[in-house]
């Protein structure tokens, strides 16, 4: 249990070696400026803007931000409180579902719900995240919630219900961006959307926030990400060979593009980088939607993407992709290149 950070961080002032990033791939002390070109879409405007909007953003950025979607506010702020509420709990009873099994990294994201601290695979991690991380698959929902938290109390209710809000929302995005890339109604069906994993990030105070990072540059392995980042800054994109800032927004949603849909649209939507950088003054938490296919889908361009061209990707297994994306540590690159056809 001494492992998480938010237990023994407190009292530390210096930041441990096994925390340190090297060189070219910690923030360092330059300050990162915020973006103000990621898009802001308002979905109570007309859908045929709405669509051309989103479609611009996911090529452009991979990533928006969307206001108006239709998820109650006060919901929002309650599922915030109620996560928050759980990593302040005393340690004895977090240690029930904390663990540093890497077989339940992920490799295989629906096995349970589990507290870990740095990645999912700390025992055999070189260098560690600053985040604690609680993780639980909630769809079907009456098939998961049985296996969240007890307590707080009403974590289940209200993270229940959110997760279920947030679902639509996503469910709602995919059928725009399927309209906007001419898809036939019908294609992100159960296959592609069958999975849903709540990841909820607490990255403690830091003591030297240039030296380490609450996530390291990576892509998202699934379909598409919701995003809610609460009221502390700590997430940017890479971009144009730079570093962003993403600005919270109350109660707006960030929305980012996984590498299954970038390969679904033939490389037109964009898979963008991110990463979660800490800070010495505030703790920051976030909650993760992920939609993710079914384990035995298979995922290949879509015919419509592809036309006469030659598909830019070769078909997988979705299950077969997490297994890569986990020897490759999330490097987008790297993966990428395992699935390209090379012309």
């Amino acid at each position: 249990m001494a492992n998480l950070v938010s237990t023994w961080s407190k009292t530390t002032q210096i930041l441990p070696e096994n925390y340190i990033f090297p060189v070219d791939e910690r923030p360092g002390s330059v300050e990162v400026p915020l973006c103000q070109n990621i898009p802001l879409i308002d979905l109570s405007q007309s859908q045929s803007q709405t669509v051309q909007e989103i479609l611009d953003a996911c090529q452009e950025f991979g990533f928006f931000q969307v206001i108006n979607h239709g998820v109650s506010e006060d919901l929002i702020d309650d599922t915030m409180k109620v996560v928050k509420e759980f990593f302040n709990m005393p340690d004895e009873e977090k240690e029930k579902l904390c663990s540093i099994d890497p077989t339940n990294s992920r490799k295989f994201p629906t096995k349970s719900c589990k507290l870990y601290t740095s990645g999912s695979n700390y025992a055999n991690e070189e260098i560690h995240f600053w985040r604690d991380n609680l993780r639980h698959p909630c769809y079907p929902l009456d098939e998961w919630v049985h296996s969240w938290p007890e307590k707080p109390t009403n974590y289940r209710e209200i993270v229940g219900k959110y997760s279920i809000e947030v679902r639509e929302l996503s469910l709602r995005m995919l059928e725009l961006i399927r309209e906007g890339l001419g898809l036939k109604p019908g294609n992100f069906g159960e296959e592609l959307t069958g999975g849903q994993l709540l990841s909820i990030n607490h990255y403690p105070r830091c003591p030297d926030p240039g030296l380490t990072l609450g996530l390291p540059k990576h892509a998202d392995p699934n379909l598409i990400t919701v995003l809610s980042q609460g009221s502390v800054y700590g997430l940017q994109i890479f971009k144009d060979d730079q570093w962003l800032g993403v600005e919270p927004l109350p109660h707006a949603f960030v929305v980012n593009i996984g590498h299954q849909l970038q390969i679904i649209s033939n490389g037109k939507l964009r898979s963008a980088e991110h990463r979660a950088v800490t800070n010495s003054t505030k703790d920051r938490t976030t909650i993760v939607s992920f939609i993710n296919p079914c384990q035995d889908t298979i995922i290949e361009p879509a015919k419509p993407m592809i036309g006469n061209i030659v598909p830019r990707f070769r078909p997988f297994k979705f299950k077969d992709f997490l297994k890569i994306y986990a020897e490759k540590k999330g490097d987008a690159e790297a993966i990428t290149k395992v699935y390209k056809i090379q012309p």
